[in-house]
């Protein structure tokens, strides 16, 4: 029991020592002068595929293309959840079936709701 625990300890502790290794690192540079106490203009300025940007950046985004994205993701998502069903489908019998159904129904419920309510039209 306590062996378990024990790994369980050391992998908080590689999770704590890596983060604060690396902000322990970038201070001691820091302090040694070795990273750029002011950063130069050019790193600070905007780069977009080498070309300035023109107006502001503060423009209108029409959020049904992430929401029409995101469902794309969730769905497709589904069938990398599906494949590793279908490849074990004579192992896992009804019960895997059974599982995968209630998957899929509330998948199929999801669909429902947004083109219910039209998140899927371009418009």
């Amino acid at each position: 029991m306590l062996s378990d625990w024990g790994q369980v300890g050391f992998l908080v502790l590689l999770a704590l020592v890596f983060p604060i290794g690396g902000i322990a690192t970038s201070w001691m540079l820091g302090l040694m002068k070795v990273r750029p106490q002011a950063p130069d203009p050019i790193k600070e300025s905007t780069f977009e595929c080498g070309v300035e940007t023109e107006g502001s950046a503060w423009v209108q985004f029409n959020f049904r293309y992430y929401y029409f994205a995101l469902l794309f993701v969730i769905f497709d998502v589904e069938a990398v959840f599906l494949y590793p069903w279908a490849v074990s489908f004579e192992k896992v019998a009804v019960a895997g079936f059974i599982e995968v159904l209630t998957f899929v129904v509330i998948l199929f419920i999801g669909l429902a709701y947004a083109w219910r309510k039209n998140a899927l039209e371009w418009t």
